[in-house]
């Protein structure tokens, strides 16, 4: 199992204590503290005390379910947030999605996906641009993205984005003439055979459209039908 380089504390909240002190097992192995609670109220009463850097959310819980978690996080930050779903309707799982959450995987789980899933987050969270790079501002139309800073701008207005929407923003925005498929842009988020469906990407790239065609950015991200996705001319028009 690979070790976290750095040390990151882990938010765990389920309110199975077995699924949690098995996730907080396998953190350990790879190097990461962990904090476990049993509800959303506690995620947010915890996530308001310490340093988080990422949650490991359930869905179904008592008191405050994930869902509702996620949205009250999302309005206070953009820690990064992993979904565990024991439902089959993909619905939920989408939902979680166009709430914010960073990425989610299905119950019954393996440990180390987990913990794959959730290192593959953090390091996107952390990466910086390479020193070759002459300049770590990407400028395409009124479309501005620090990538050392993580920060995106619309005519000068910051966008809150999440990790994975950054990331995804970016891929486009390096090569904006290019046509990203679903598959193309998970292989630059995960690696390849990284399993994540079409659908997660289609949520992802939904929130990106909502989050500046409220600022004016109505054109940010085109649709090639049957291809996939490019960065738009970012005019505004």
């Amino acid at each position: 199992m690979i070790m976290c380089p750095m040390p990151r504390t882990i938010l765990i909240a389920d309110d199975d204590p077995h699924i949690r002190q098995l996730l907080a097992f396998a953190f350990a192995k790879a190097g990461l503290e962990t904090v476990e609670v049993e509800d959303g109220a506690a995620v947010l009463d915890t996530a308001a005390r310490q340093k988080i850097d990422l949650i490991v959310l359930d869905i179904n819980m008592p008191r405050m379910d994930g869902l509702e978690t996620c949205r009250r996080l999302r309005a206070e930050g953009d820690v990064p947030i992993l979904f565990l779903s024991s439902r089959d309707d993909e619905i939920d799982r989408v939902l979680g999605i166009e709430l914010g959450a960073d990425d989610y995987v299905t119950k019954p789980f393996s440990p180390r996906e987990v913990v794959a899933r959730s290192m593959a987050i953090l390091r996107r969270a952390t990466s910086k641009a390479p020193l070759v790079e002459a300049s770590s501002r990407i400028d395409q139309g009124r479309l501005v993205l620090d990538t050392d800073g993580w920060r995106a701008t619309w005519d000068g207005a910051e966008v809150s984005l999440t990790v994975t929407e950054f990331s995804i923003l970016k891929t486009l925005a390096t090569m904006p003439s290019r046509v990203f498929s679903r598959d193309a842009i998970i292989d630059r988020l995960h690696g390849p055979g990284f399993a994540v469906t079409d659908r997660t990407i289609d949520s992802h790239i939904r929130n990106l459209r909502g989050k500046f065609a409220a600022v004016g950015g109505g054109d940010l991200i085109e649709t090639r039908a049957g291809v996939g996705y490019r960065l738009g001319p970012c005019t505004g028009a």
